[in-house]
């Protein structure tokens, strides 16, 4: 055989690499697609537990999120680790916050808004932004804005009380988000970011120059393998304590509490929103329930927001991330953020 059937024949090493990155991104999105229909067979149909059940309901919220967080754990990280492989840090700084102050947060909640993560499923883009180099408020921004604003809930929520209540919620949300990242921005909380994540560097080439396809790749596996050894122990934490409230607190727990018409109403559901777990399009259902029983609609609103944006287990998830000061004051500020925005509903609607 010629030299040249050789070439014509054998795929180049960078080709082959492309080629292994489609396959693998193809198996990827197989296992995320089927995750769901998998554990409904495996627990319902093989394992015979009844999907009525509260433990029924709670093993298969386990196993079906926890194997859902970690494929995204797995593949953005995998898939930030070798697009910011080829984009130096600086670069993505100056493309966020090199023009002007506003424009880096607006791109943030802005992007946020457009990616449909809760929040357990947005802390593997904050690691990955903030390993690259994005200033900590605009991160922050993007952490809040993600589970806050999504477009299923979205178009939920306008069905359920009109789509002007549905844009004042996302204008309000991404302002809040935008507020509170520049907010903390005022001040050194960098400090506060566990090392392992601001260690995390860019890979370069055998030489010391640009690095290959195969140093990127081999860089981003590594990164990979090391985050989710760090963070493993807390996404079984953090699912098995949503499981257990997803599958044993009562429906109406919120409904019989007695205080749609007191003046701590915003508070408390704020505060009652935080063990929960779930996304905008799963408490949507909730919210209008309780919405449809008498509860105003800011109360009902920040019982939402607390969900969504500071469930319990996206803080155990940021603990690995964030010293306990920086999550104190996040949390805080996120808080007051949300009872605003609830006050703010209920005067106006």
């Amino acid at each position: 055989m010629s030299t040249t059937d050789k070439d014509v024949t054998t795929p180049s090493p960078t080709r082959r690499l492309v080629l292994g990155l489609v396959a693998a991104a193809g198996a990827w999105a197989l296992l995320y697609a089927i995750n769901e229909r998998l554990w409904d067979a495996l627990i319902f149909d093989l394992a015979g537990l009844d999907p009525q059940t509260r433990l029924g309901h709670a093993v298969h919220f386990f196993l079906y999120d926890t194997a859902k967080i970690m494929l995204l754990i797995i593949g953005l990280i995998f898939a930030i680790s070798l697009a910011r492989s080829a984009v130096p840090p600086e670069r993505v700084r100056e493309l966020i916050v090199g023009r002007h102050v506003a424009i880096g947060f607006g791109l943030a909640a802005v992007f946020g808004a457009l990616t449909p993560f809760c929040s357990c499923s947005s802390v593997p883009l904050f690691i990955g932004f903030v390993a690259a180099g994005v200033p900590l408020g605009v991160t922050l921004t993007f952490l809040i804005t993600s589970p806050l604003i999504n477009q299923v809930g979205v178009v939920m929520l306008a069905g359920m009380v009109g789509w002007e209540i549905a844009a004042l919620y996302v204008l309000t949300g991404m302002t809040m988000a935008v507020l509170a990242g520049v907010l903390l921005s005022r001040f050194d909380l960098e400090r506060w970011i566990d090392p392992f994540v601001t260690e995390i560097s860019v890979p370069t080439g055998v030489d010391g120059g640009k690095p290959t396809l195969a140093d990127r790749i081999e860089s981003a596996k590594s990164e990979t393998v090391d985050i989710v050894r760090t963070v493993w122990p807390y996404v079984l934490v953090g699912i098995g304590i949503g499981a257990g409230i997803h599958g044993w607190v009562p429906e109406d727990f919120f409904q019989t509490t007695g205080i749609a018409d007191s003046l701590w109403s915003v508070p408390v559901a704020t505060v009652a929103g935080v063990p929960l777990y779930a996304n905008v399009a799963g408490v949507v259902p909730l919210v209008e329930a309780v919405y449809a029983k008498g509860l105003g609609l800011g109360t009902a609103m920040s019982f939402m927001m607390s969900i969504v944006a500071l469930s319990l287990p996206a803080l155990i998830l940021l603990k690995r991330v964030m010293k306990l000061p920086l999550l104190a004051i996040f949390t805080a500020v996120v808080t007051v953020g949300i009872m605003v925005i609830g006050f703010l509903f209920d005067l106006i609607v």
